[in-house]
């Protein structure tokens, strides 16, 4: 596969059980290492909400919508992963089960919302002060999570095809040929990750959590979780530019913090690993270029 870059197509995946998904545009394809070691491959086409409804693709709007539907495909592709490695039959993504996940995860974030409000309430301090403090214990509470999920055997030989997942999209972007053993030299991190994204949620909720005016501890934590969707909003914003502006100096500032969590989420892959994730960006390569013929 020649890594010669077509600007035109942008890149981004996740990484699942024993394999990696990868997206370009309306386009995903997943490829999973099968228990006979062959690759299996799956690949379907995407129809956007952000393009069925010009609504959701507005700045600050497409953030949120872009969010839910990330998370729908991306549960989507670890049932397939699944199945690929168990060598059970598809289990079908419902409509219940994807509503049980938003549920699910709108809960966890409300907990990563709400419980350093609470701790910070008891030093007794205000102002920029007590976000300051609070955006620190969310953070201590990210990064512990992130340490002990690591320690789970399963989890951790997804983190690796995570990073599996960066050094390819890293050397294709960079121009390379798209051997393993050239994508392997390649970092394991990626200012696009979603990683990025909520570490980028962290510095947002610190600004807009200073402009909420100082009333009671109840109103308080419901202006926290209520402006969820904004910060969501905001931060995805942030991190597109991020991604623009790159080389910037400030842009560099303000992604290093989310690169070095990525250490966390991420491992050193093994070749076979890295070989899955050459084939899954190959794949979505050629069927957008297809496409675009």
């Amino acid at each position: 596969m020649s890594g010669e870059k077509d600007l035109s197509l942008a890149y981004g995946g996740q990484a699942l059980m024993e394999g990696v998904m990868m997206r370009s545009g309306d386009t995903m394809v997943m490829c999973v290492r099968q228990p006979d070691n062959g690759i299996a491959t799956h690949s379907i086409t995407i129809n956007s909400v952000t393009k069925r409804f010009k609504l959701l693709s507005m700045p600050f709007i497409r953030g949120v919508a872009m969010l839910f539907e990330t998370m729908y495909y991306g549960v989507q592709s670890m049932m397939y992963s699944a199945n690929v490695v168990l060598e059970e039959e598809d289990d079908e993504f419902t409509l219940f089960d994807y509503v049980l996940l938003v549920v699910m995860v709108l809960a966890m974030n409300g907990m990563f919302i709400a419980i350093p409000f609470i701790l910070t309430n008891y030093l007794n301090l205000t102002g920029v002060l007590f976000n300051v403090v609070e955006s620190i214990v969310r953070l201590g509470m990210f990064a512990g999570y992130l340490y002990v999920i690591s320690l789970w055997g399963e989890v951790a030989r997804v983190l690796q095809y995570h990073g599996a997942e960066h050094k390819a999209i890293n050397a294709f972007e960079a121009g390379s040929d798209m051997e393993v053993d050239s994508v392997a030299k390649f970092s394991r991190l990626n200012p696009r990750c979603g990683t990025s994204f909520l570490f980028l949620t962290v510095l947002t909720s610190m600004a807009l959590f200073a402009l909420i005016p100082r009333t009671t501890f109840v109103a308080r934590l419901a202006y926290r979780l209520a402006l969820f969707p904004v910060i969501a909003g905001v931060s995805y914003e942030v991190l597109k530019l991020s991604d623009k502006y790159r080389n910037s100096s400030i842009m560099q500032l303000i992604i290093k913090p989310g690169l070095a969590f990525q250490k966390l989420t991420t491992k050193e892959p093994t070749p076979d690993m890295i070989e899955v994730a050459v084939k899954a960006l190959d794949e979505v390569r050629k069927i957008r270029e297809a496409n675009t013929e």
